[in-house]
């Protein structure tokens, strides 16, 4: 090979060399943050965890309100996916369609019903919301501070509320404790809050002394779920609430649980 030819070669080397560092750059970085240690600890760092206050109150229930609310374009989509509402609305639209011989109104009839369907799931979240400010979150602090069983957290960076968990003694489970109100605010989500906040109650279960830890979430929050399944919990149950939204939209609500103490014939 010539010396002109191996000048050219090496410049070409080079220039590759150049225009690649950036991108090997960015690759090793994206490499460290998720596969070293430390890069959970960073993508954590200025968010505190700490227990609930008696000023809390306001900002613990907005968001609350916020992180349910984000659940009804979700609802809206499981329910449109039902075969009993996808038969409604072809029919609907069907019969409309060879009755009055134009296309306007079926589709403003189906229209309609979308709309009413979507209402009809926003009317079962605002009831869900009501019915918690009515009930624990309407004193956070004496339902979930008094008691030793019973705890709140939140999680806090630079002033303000993030993420919340609490739990308490589940109701016809005298041997756990239920994992209640795990809500991380948007900006603050995929950097290990709520798998911090979901530790907590982990930790505070096993030193009250109890055997399991159980929750329930709904169909639409797959995050969550994954979260749990990635945490160790296990689907122990699936039922739908009795009331005519739940039931119209088919709204499955989960119940998983996590055992603490090990079965003794699981150690044999």
């Amino acid at each position: 090979m010539s010396h002109t030819s191996r000048e050219q070669w090496c410049r070409r080397d080079e220039l590759i060399s150049l225009c690649l560092q950036p991108f090997l750059a960015a690759l090793s970085r994206a490499f460290s943050t998720r596969t070293d240690t430390p890069g959970r600890a960073t993508a954590m760092s200025g968010v505190e965890i700490r227990e609930y206050r008696a000023g809390d109150g306001c900002a613990v229930r907005e968001l609350f309100t916020l992180g349910m609310s984000e659940h009804v374009p979700a609802a809206f989509v499981h329910f449109l996916k039902q075969p009993p509402a996808q038969m409604l609305l072809m029919c609907t639209f069907c019969a409309l369609l060879a009755s009055s011989k134009s296309v306007l109104l079926p589709i403003l009839a189906v229209t309609l019903l979308l709309a009413a369907g979507r209402q009809l799931l926003v009317y079962m979240f605002n009831d869900y919301i009501e019915t918690c400010y009515n009930t624990d979150l309407k004193n956070i602090g004496e339902t979930y501070m008094a008691a030793r069983d019973s705890c709140f957290w939140v999680a806090e960076s630079e002033g303000c509320l993030v993420g919340t968990v609490a739990c308490l003694p589940g109701n016809g489970a005298p041997d756990c404790l239920e994992l209640k109100r795990m809500s991380v605010r948007r900006s603050h989500r995929r950097m290990g809050v709520a798998k911090e906040l979901c530790r907590k109650v982990v930790d505070f279960t096993r030193r009250r002394g109890y055997a399991a830890v159980v929750l329930i979430t709904s169909v639409v929050q797959t995050d969550a779920q994954k979260l749990y399944e990635d945490l160790g919990f296990r689907k122990v149950r699936e039922f739908v609430m009795p009331n005519v939204a739940s039931k119209l939209s088919n709204f499955s609500l989960f119940e998983y649980r996590l055992d603490l103490r090990q079965d003794p014939a699981e150690k044999k």
